[in-house]
């Protein structure tokens, strides 16, 4: 009864979900133990020093490396006359370089932009003018976007790896293969560019400065969509990621706390970590644990993957629904031995209960559900870690989280009664980069993030998610936003009008479907879609076109999404 009281004591006593937490748990995070994510890392550098940190493709890293690397990168950044605050654009796969730039830059007192690799010309310069980012770090398979776009931008300094930079002699066989024999490397020419390695090269003569970086200064901008087509930067602080990175460790303690924990954590990381999710739940968790992370580059080649998984004895595995259906549908899947595998967690998009029970049944071990979003770096709520059922629910709020269902006026809902999910904590992002209206929209006077999502909260604290507010379309965990695909397919000469829906799919969870009404008769389906691709990357094209007559409307002319979703 004590023990209830005292955790249940001040702002807690409002929030019915902490009785449903681990009794280890408490309702609120302490204050943290470092300024910045970069002080974070050096002293895990200087703790788990001999330890592997990441490896790749057969080629491991340890924190000592990790450490040496990455300030030959935040010096080298330094000589070049970048000061505290200036941003730097990452642009790789899940490969040796992307840490090491990463905390390179945070090292620099610098603010990390992270890129999808996949982009295109167009998504990319918007994303390096809107974030006014001065160099980008990018894989040469990639380069030939960044020389359509760098000279309209404001970045003065291209720096481009390659596959092998770090992998020793056997990188020189992987860049022949993915050159010349997987032709995976498109013809590019950027004038003054600088070689990874020779960053390196350079950085090793250099001193990195030191920089009084605070918990309150910027640490990334994590771009998503936004209702009106425009790409924004989650403005995440060092104290936003360093807080989630503390809640999350509070819930994998009390996990661990019933079971023989191993003295180093292996962490699968297939998640691209320029997503929030792998950025959190692999990178700094990994980081912060002494936690190894095997980083993935092409999780799509479900063979080589798993492949991969059958020699590596993982603890935790952080997925989308998309990929753990992709591997059980493999046969090579049932080879792996999942006997050392303690968590596997999911998010960036629902977990369907189908793919959740075969996954129970055929590796033993449940799929967490968790929720969250870049503008809440990312995790705010989770089920608890010791359940061993599949509920549907997305969890409780995490400690120190605040979670509301208010109606549209902003009140709050009863128990059980559906509204849109609204957070309130120390993940949540200080506002979107530059956007002052925007941030307006989202943030309520009173702290809470309006999520966009519906929902309800039971009584036990548990929340579930009902439907979504916006018309925010989730391709394989990626928000897609309706009005991006529309403002990119009426470029085409040939659309009058035309408006995008999420349509369900057993793959992707949700896929694009555009409804066109043709101002050219003799536009077609292959040509509409020649012109998306070119404009959009993969995960945001349409999948399905339908061309009619007409859309329906409001009185006012407002095209009605809801209709086409419904097939009127």
């Amino acid at each position: 009864m004590t023990e209830t009281l005292s955790r249940l004591s001040g702002r807690a006593a409002e929030k019915i979900w902490v009785n449903s937490y681990p009794a280890s748990v408490p309702a609120e995070i302490a204050p943290h133990a470092h300024s910045s994510l970069g002080a974070l890392f050096e002293a895990s550098c200087a703790k788990f020093a001999d330890r592997l940190a990441f490896s790749s493709m057969g080629r491991g890293m340890t924190f000592r490396e990790l450490e040496q690397q990455s300030r030959k990168v935040g010096a080298w950044l330094q000589s070049k006359g970048l000061v505290k605050g200036d941003r730097v654009a990452v642009m790789t796969p899940n490969i040796l370089q992307n840490p090491v730039t990463v905390y390179g830059i945070l090292r620099a007192g610098m603010t990390v932009v992270n890129v999808n690799p996949l982009y295109t010309p167009r998504e990319l310069e918007h994303q390096l003018k809107d974030s006014g980012a001065k160099a980008i770090v990018v894989l040469e398979n990639f380069a030939h976007t960044v020389e359509q776009v760098v000279a309209r931008t404001d970045v003065k300094h291209v720096v481009v790896c390659t596959m092998g930079d770090m992998l020793g002699l056997k990188g020189h066989i992987v860049n022949l293969v993915v050159r010349k024999v997987k032709k995976l490397v498109p013809a590019w020419s950027i004038p003054g560019h600088k070689g990874f390695k020779a960053m390196l090269a350079e950085g090793e003569k250099l001193t990195l400065k030191p920089v009084d970086v605070v918990s309150s200064d910027v640490a990334f901008l994590q771009y998503t969509g936004g209702t009106t087509g425009v790409s924004k930067g989650a403005t995440l602080t060092h104290a936003n990621l360093l807080a989630n990175k503390q809640q999350i460790a509070l819930w994998l303690e009390a996990a661990f706390a019933g079971q023989s924990r191993p003295d180093v954590l292996n962490f699968v990381c297939a998640l691209p970590l320029y997503h929030i999710f792998a950025l959190t739940v692999n990178s700094l968790m990994g980081v912060a644990l002494g936690g190894h992370n095997l980083l993935i580059a092409n999780p799509r080649d479900i063979p080589a993957f798993i492949k991969e998984l059958q020699s590596f004895k993982a603890h935790v595995f952080p997925g989308l629904n998309t990929l753990f259906n992709a591997m059980m549908n493999n046969p090579e899947f049932k080879k792996i031995d999942f006997s050392s595998l303690m968590l596997v967690l999911g998010g960036g998009m629902a977990i369907q209960r189908p793919v959740a029970e075969r996954w129970l049944e055929m590796t033993g071990r449940p799929i967490t559900e968790g929720y969250g979003l870049s503008e809440t770096s990312p995790v705010a709520t989770v089920n608890r870690l010791d359940a061993r059922e599949f509920t549907g629910m997305i969890g409780l709020p995490l400690p120190s989280t605040d979670i509301e269902i208010r109606d549209e006026d902003g009140a709050t809902m009863a128990i059980g009664e559906v509204g849109e999910i609204c957070i309130r904590g120390p993940q949540v992002m200080a506002g979107y980069w530059q956007r002052p209206e925007e941030t307006a929209k989202v943030m309520s006077d009173d702290g809470f993030f309006r999520s966009g999502d519906m929902g309800l909260m039971d009584e036990r604290g548990y929340v579930k998610i009902v439907d979504r507010k916006k018309d925010m379309i989730l391709v394989s965990g990626f928000n897609v936003y309706p009005n991006e695909i529309e403002e990119v397919a009426v470029m085409h000469a040939g659309v009058l009008e035309c408006a995008a829906v999420g349509v369900p799919d057993e793959h992707s969870g949700e896929a694009v479907k555009l409804f066109v009404v043709k101002k050219d008769e003799n536009l077609t389906i292959d040509e509409l879609k020649a012109h998306c691709a070119a404009n959009l990357t993969n995960y945001k094209r349409p999948r399905y076109i339908e061309f009619r007559t007409e859309l329906p409307k409001t009185n006012v002319g407002k095209i009605l999404r809801r209709e086409l979703r419904d097939g009127k």
